[in-house]
């Protein structure tokens, strides 16, 4: 028999062809598997195939021997059910912080784990009220440097965007970098958020990771705040802000109508207290960041959801609503 350059790998051309065309339901036979062995140059007899089979399950690779007619063999097992890589590609798909471009390409990558014929199930296209893509594809290199900062502990510096009146990004031309100490980084609407501390304000600051511009880091400059990065955590149970806009933290009491305590729910989740009620209405304790973004959210409510207490914050989104109306 002819040397056969390809005979070593033929185990690896195997395994591809089981990963590619079988699955539960599928598989192929003996006859189909040596043809697809040939398209790769790879020849092989049965009793070969037999043995590559074993040493496969022995490696923990699920190959199924179906009795059908005629008998077939397919990957039964994989490392994520067809119901994961759907739930992954609607995740991708919806995420806001990537381009639509990162999104194709991780979906395409995502698809490599499924077998052709589940594939066409992962051709997903899940509608997301108000979805805005990122046009910045920097944002996973951005996640990947912030990380080595807080490794090294180390500054980082970058350029910040902002939209102008035009509805594009204003030039980079002229501005100054930030210099920050990174903190942590976080996950919010949709979009990554980098917590830091910013020496020239003297203060904790917040950078969408998606307008960050020409980052940079400052492996000789070390971190300012060492302590702050080593002592921070996020307060899981610390009031529910709208946005990323935070004022004071306030405990607040709502009256809901009873077909809007789901929305209550949705928004303030487990923080939520459910108080004694008359049987008309819920009453709700939160905990909120008092800022015009909650007031917009109550006043978009109707008076279906209404602010009960305390009477400083009910006079104060009064005062609110009447400065639209003067508007």
């Amino acid at each position: 028999m002819a040397y056969n350059s390809k005979a070593k790998i033929k185990i690896l051309y195997l395994l591809k062809i089981f990963q590619e065309e079988t699955d539960g339901e599928h598989g192929l036979t003996m006859t189909q598997i040596i043809d697809r062995l040939n398209e790769y140059g790879v020849s092989a007899e049965r009793k070969s195939i037999y043995a590559d089979i074993d040493t496969l399950r022995e490696f923990d690779i699920d190959i199924k021997t179906y009795q059908r007619n005629p008998v077939e063999y397919g990957l039964a097992r994989r490392d994520f059910s067809l119901g994961e890589l759907m739930l992954m590609v609607d995740a991708v798909q919806s995420c806001r912080a990537i381009t639509d471009k990162q999104s194709k390409m991780l979906i395409t990558n995502i698809k490599t784990l499924a077998s052709d014929y589940e594939q066409d199930q992962l051709n997903r296209n899940i509608h997301v009220a108000g979805r805005v893509k990122s046009k910045n594809e920097s944002v996973f290199g951005n996640v990947d440097t912030i990380h080595e900062a807080l490794r090294l502990h180390c500054n980082l510096a970058f350029h910040y965007q902002r939209l102008g009146i035009d509805g594009t990004y204003q030039s980079m031309r002229g501005q100054k970098k930030h210099v920050v100490t990174p903190v942590a980084i976080s996950y919010e609407d949709g979009f990554y958020y980098l917590s830091a501390w910013d020496d020239e304000h003297g203060d904790m600051a917040e950078f969408r990771l998606d307008r960050m511009d020409k980052t940079v880091l400052l492996k000789d400059e070390p971190a300012t705040h060492n302590a702050t990065i080593a002592n921070f955590a996020y307060d899981d149970e610390a009031a529910v802000s709208f946005g990323r806009f935070k004022g004071k933290a306030v405990a607040v009491t709502l009256a809901a109508d009873p077909d809007k305590v789901e929305i209550i729910t949705d928004r303030f989740g487990e923080t939520a207290t459910f108080l004694k009620n008359d049987g008309t209405e819920a009453r709700v304790r939160v905990k909120v960041y008092k800022s015009e973004q909650f007031f917009g959210w109550i006043a978009g409510m109707g008076k279906t959801v209404r602010i009960v207490s305390p009477d400083d914050l009910v006079t104060e989104y009064r005062a609110y609503l009447r400065s639209l109306l003067k508007e």
